[in-house]
């Protein structure tokens, strides 16, 4: 549960509808976004660093520079460089949210 928050209602919908996901703001000021992706293998690219933290479902990473595909699932977290991109697959929903730092 995420408490105090302020949500933008617009959806952002990325790769065809495959990530879907709703931007929210701290009460401190802070940015997140909660989303679903649905099975498929995505290409991400960062900006800020990041901390993808699974609350449903499962998936499995691939981090820019490195050829290991890493399995996360629910209570698990995985942190992405700034300036990157990440790869991601996904065979049932994963539900997440994004911690940008």
């Amino acid at each position: 549960m995420i408490n105090n928050v302020s949500v933008n209602p617009q959806a952002n919908v990325y790769f065809d509808g495959k990530c879907v996901s709703h931007s929210i703001t701290l009460a401190d000021g802070s940015k997140k976004s909660v989303g679903v992706i649905l099975p498929a293998t995505l290409t991400f690219n960062t900006g800020a660093p990041e901390i993808m933290e699974c609350v449903a479902g499962s998936c499995e990473y691939k981090l820019d520079g490195t050829s290991t595909w890493v399995k996360s699932a629910a209570g698990e977290s995985f942190n992405v460089p700034g300036n990157s991109k990440f790869e991601i697959r996904v065979t049932e929903a994963y539900h997440y949210i994004c911690h940008f730092a």
